[in-house]
């Protein structure tokens, strides 16, 4: 573990320095066998520079064996806590580096590990520290060649990046493979795989002509599940070089699933390592959103070819340069294959819950962070999501032609380079002639913009105004503010619900209004009547939106915006003025009141007939108590529960008849993977949920009925979760009867321990400890944690924040234990305990003597250390 001292030590990206020595070459040769495994790495190095400054190594939790420079054994060095010091190399040199590490025993995930029987690695961040002593930074891109040598009856296939050049049979049953990566990488994308699969095979030709293998390795038994995978990544590269140009550059691209994976997935060269949950589906095993996740997996991967392969980060404060513009890659790639609605409010829902709480927790940092002490902690929504908002942002001040036209910019100039953010968008301004001069602020600031927009109509001139001031909050880590350029993507309608073009004095104006100041004003004219303004269509801004819509209004937009993201908002608003003012209600004793504006206008979306019911579903689905408590400065969760379950139970009686009729005409005869028929069980889903809200009884048969008939996992876990979220008499049966029939399958049985981590129910943690005793269950699994830990920390606010504290008891216990085995996982776990700054007063106080606990715990690892000091500080 690490000691206090050294998690204190804070990184700022303002000290970057070049490296003082660069590895051109570094020859690998892993000796497989247990319990000991043992890595020779062989580096060409060279001096950058004149100068005789010792060279320092990255290394961790290994057994130095041997070191020589050009052959001869070396004396002169130093073992330090985390580093290998060698003094007086000559200029150039051939150092030779022999390490024992035993994988079994790394129960952290990082560097070389074992997933059940098989041998994977994870590098990035500073994995590869664990592996060999190395200069473990992005900005040190070396060619690798790698020999694996191992039991040959244990471990059939050896892997590793590039393209395969030598395999042969040795004594003692063992057999060697070698590769070869012709591509400079930096070592956070080596990957090594040992083990014994089912493999899925497939090929696509490039463009140019060139045909490519294709393999994905799964776990015996499991090929049935591998299929939707492979399609998914033809359809990734076909995609790649249709929209963006970019061609894949080696023989075989390969992908591994496996069980112990720390993330989701990892991009390394040729050899993408996968969580199993983004690689397995089949109709019997998997829902349409884990269809979804896999499609959306595979893509990103396979985009990081280019975008963070092809040209990495100088450092790792740069990660969002990869990350933001790869998930922005990964965003349009869903879109164009499936509903460009629908996928943008599901990116948008990210942003505004659980992206929106980090800007206002105590782990704000701007897209490119300023200062670390862990640089896991910085792979965050922030980083990711928020980062891909202001990719996207980029792209709508520039369109489409301009933004390939700065991609190609980009990939001329750096190609084979690790460079910055600046970089990128110095690109994207030289290759478009478009001043992102202030646009770059989003790179350097936190927190979340809020725009309060007001307006006038002046109907004697047909002029309106818009008057638009933008305000940062001061963050935790940034108390002064500065403007930034906001697109804000508007339309005006006339009582008609016709859209009103935008003008002033004889010249058309786009629907991009570039925000630019604190305080601005747009004036159009020619606007024959007072209009309903549709304001951040498309979520054109990741920001705050406040607007003094009235509900007539919203539920006009919610029937006549012509951009899909924009009825769904008017709805999300509609719904938010409800909670809000129901909140206050009940907090003065009074009873909730839902406008009868609200319930026509969720009725008129009902009864809809013309609209795509996946656009249908998303309306209908109510905020979830997270995003909700997002609109309180002090958010009170019970009363948001109540609020929310009580509008529930409005809808469900306007809805009425309508339900029961609709549910029926949602039925399907067959199970197919396409958007037409996922958007009817998406829809049918919800509409179980309203069923149960307006009569517990006649619902409790229906689930039991579509529980019993389900062909495919997304109906099986429909019926579960209405019967889990509702209580209703069938629950505990139907959940007993699913874990009976998945019990011998982790991924599948991440469905039941979700539903018992989020029962809403006072005996809930009870039955979350019953279930960490589960056979399936090991707190070495990252999944596992997730599913259960995870669902009853962030998805059940309710009993979390039980009263009594239990709830963060119960979490902070965990942390302890997990600090031992996988500090990385309690960091990302961790998150609903630092979040505490819109809770009372009293549960405030209870949180922060759980963290003041973990705080004094002896050994806390970096990874924790940097958050609960953090937290400490609010």
């Amino acid at each position: 573990m690490t000691n206090h001292s050294q998690a204190m030590t804070a990184k700022y990206r303002q000290d970057y320095q070049a490296p003082l020595y660069w590895i051109d070459t570094i020859d690998l040769d892993f000796q497989l066998q247990e319990p000991l495994t043992q890595v020779t790495a062989i580096t060409r190095i060279r001096r950058n520079g004149d100068h005789n400054e010792p060279l320092v190594l990255d290394g961790e939790q290994l057994t130095l064996k041997s070191i020589a420079i050009d052959g001869v054994p070396c004396e002169h060095y130093e073992l330090g806590e985390g580093s290998l010091t060698l003094f007086n190399l000559p200029t150039e040199c051939v150092l030779t580096i022999v390490t024992l590490l035993d994988p079994a025993a790394n129960s952290a995930l990082e560097g070389l590990y074992k997933s059940g029987d098989a041998y994977c690695t994870q590098c990035e961040a500073e994995g590869f520290r664990r592996i060999t002593y190395y200069l473990d930074r992005p900005d040190i891109l070396a060619r690798y060649s790698t020999r694996i040598t191992a039991d040959k009856a244990k471990y059939p296939f050896l892997l590793s990046n590039g393209n395969k050049v030598d395999s042969g049979n040795l004594d003692g049953g063992r057999h060697f493979v070698q590769w070869q990566d012709p591509f400079p990488k930096p070592s956070y994308l080596f990957a090594l795989v040992a083990g014994d699969f089912d493999v899925e095979r497939g090929s696509y030709v490039t463009r140019s002509g060139r045909k490519v293998a294709l393999e994905i390795f799964v776990d015996k038994g499991n090929l049935d599940r591998a299929g939707f995978a492979m399609e998914s990544l033809i359809n990734s590269m076909r995609w790649d070089e249709q929209r963006f140009g970019l061609e894949y550059d080696l023989d075989i691209y390969m992908i591994v699933a496996v069980d112990f994976f720390n993330m989701g997935a990892m991009e390394n060269k040729g050899l993408n390592i996968f969580n199993s949950k983004f690689v397995l589906a089949n109709p019997a095993t998997a829902t349409d959103s884990d269809y979804h996740g896999i499609e959306r997996v595979i893509g990103h991967e396979y985009f990081h070819n280019w975008t963070g392969n092809r040209v990495t980060c100088r450092d790792w404060f740069q990660l969002s340069l990869k990350e933001g513009l790869t998930v922005f890659r990964d965003q349009e790639f869903s879109s164009d294959f499936g509903s460009r609605g629908v996928n943008r409010i599901n990116n948008v829902r990210t942003v505004r819950g659980p992206q929106f709480a980090e800007d206002a927790g105590p782990m704000a940092h701007p897209i490119r962070p300023d200062v670390v002490i862990e640089m896991n902690n910085f792979y965050t929504l922030t980083v990711y999501e928020k980062g891909s908002e202001v990719i996207r942002m980029m792209h709508t001040l520039l369109g489409e032609e301009h933004f390939q036209a700065g991609i190609r910019l980009y990939f001329e100039r750096f190609d084979g380079q690790a460079v910055t953010c600046d970089d990128f968008v110095q690109a994207m301004e030289d290759a478009s002639g478009v001043d992102l001069g202030r646009f770059r602020r989003w790179y350097s600031q936190s927190g979340t913009p809020e725009l309060t927009v007001t307006d006038e109509y002046d109907a004697a001139s047909d002029v309106y105004r818009l008057h638009v001031r933008q305000h940062t909050p001061p963050t935790q880590d940034q108390p002064q503010k500065l403007a930034l350029h906001i697109p804000l993507d508007i339309e005006l309608y006339d009582e008609q619900g016709a859209v009103i073009p935008l003008q002033y004095q004889g010249k058309a104006i786009g629907n991009v209004l570039d925000v630019l100041e604190t305080e601005q004003t747009f004036t159009f004219d020619r606007v024959p009547t007072k209009p309903v303004p549709s304001l951040l269509r498309d979520f054109s801004a990741p920001v705050k939106l406040h607007y003094d819509y009235n509900d007539e209004a919203l539920a006009f937009l919610m029937r006549f915006a012509r951009n899909e993201f924009a009825r769904w908002d008017a709805a999300q608003m509609l719904i938010n003025k409800a909670v809000i003012d129901g909140v206050a209600r009940i907090q003065q004793g009074q009873d909730v009141a839902v406008s009868a504006t609200l319930l026509d206008a969720f009725v008129a979306i009902l009864d809809d007939r013309e609209l795509d019911p996946a656009l249908k579903a998303e309306i209908l689905a109510l905020p979830g108590e997270a995003t909700l408590t997002e609109l309180f400065e002090v958010a009170d969760v019970d009363a948001i529960h109540r609020v929310r379950d009580e509008i529930q139970q409005r809808l469900a009686q306007a809805f009425g008849a309508q339900l029961a009729a609709q549910y029926d005409s949602l039925k399907l005869p067959t199970y197919r993977v396409v958007h037409a028929d996922m958007a009817k069980r998406a829809l049918k889903g919800v509409i179980l949920g309203y069923l149960a809200a307006l009569d517990a009884g006649s619902a409790d048969l229906l689930v039991r009925q579509q529980y019993a008939a389900a062909d495919n996992m997304t109906d099986t876990l429909a019926a579960l979760q209405v019967a889990n979220s509702h209580l209703l008499p069938c629950r505990a049966e139907l959940l007993a009867d699913f874990e009976g029939k998945w019990a011998h399958d982790g991924l599948v049985l991440d469905n039941w321990l979700r539903l018992v981590g989020s029962k809403p129910a006072a005996d809930v943690l009870a039955d979350v400890k019953l279930a960490m005793a589960h056979p399936t269950f090991s707190i070495r699994n990252p999944n596992r944690l997730r599913a259960l830990i995870g669902s009853f920390a962030m998805n059940n606010q309710v009993q979390f924040h039980a009263r009594d504290g239990s709830g963060y008891r119960f979490l902070t216990d965990l942390m302890i234990e997990l600090n031992e085995v996988n500090p990385q996982v309690a960091s990302r776990l961790i998150t609903p305990l630092i979040q505490f700054k819109r809770l009372d007063e009293e549960r405030k106080g209870l949180i922060r003597a759980e963290l003041t606990r973990l705080a004094s715990l002896e050994g806390l690892a970096r990874d924790l250390f940097e958050k609960v000091s953090k937290a400490l500080l609010q």
